[in-house]
């Protein structure tokens, strides 16, 4: 496979096993009629699971689409104000089955989108005043910047749009492509 620098990882693999057979204590009887280990046959298409996570997280820089992202959308207050509105959304967002953190502590918004933005979270929602009142989100894509004030509804709608079509909503791509075509 090659990865988003161009550098090829060797992933799918055919391999003959000489030794599990004997240390699983594993035979056949032979055509002569004596006990022989087996050769075994080990297949993978894309390797161990850990080089797997390794390659696509290299490919990625950490920056997963929302769909593969362990945290898909970080909720904020601007105010402690907000903190139970914001509360209550984080709730929906977790009924909703998105993988969701909140961040209610009292430092400046700046630094808890900064803060998210460095760990790379897909999706913020910002919850002040104006959001409080209008019973709305704030939404910011990480890459894209803010995407304005919408309903929670519309904000589910879209993230489940983009996280069923397995979509980047930057590159524009469907699926995982590790060829970076």
């Amino acid at each position: 496979l090659k990865d988003a620098l161009g550098r090829l990882w060797q992933c799918a693999t055919v391999q003959c096993d000489f030794a599990l057979p004997t240390r699983f204590g594993l035979s056949y009887i032979g055509g002569d009629g004596k006990p022989h280990p087996p050769v075994m046959l080990h297949r993978v298409i894309l390797g161990a699971l850990e080089r797997f996570i390794g390659i696509i997280t290299e490919h990625y820089a950490g920056a997963f689409p929302v769909w593969l992202a362990p945290e898909q959308v970080r909720v904020m207050s601007i105010t402690d104000a907000g903190k139970d509105y914001a509360a209550e959304v984080t709730q929906k967002l977790v009924e909703e089955e998105l993988r969701v953190e909140h961040d209610l502590s009292g430092g400046k918004i700046g630094a808890k989108i900064r803060q998210a933005e460095l760990q790379k979270v897909p999706y913020m929602i910002i919850i002040g005043h104006q959001e409080v009142a209008a019973g709305e989100v704030a939404v910011r894509q990480r890459k894209i910047g803010d995407l304005g004030r919408m309903s929670l509804n519309d904000f589910l709608a879209k993230i489940k749009v983009e996280i069923a079509a397995k979509q980047n909503p930057v590159t524009g791509h469907v699926g995982f492509n590790i060829t970076g075509d």
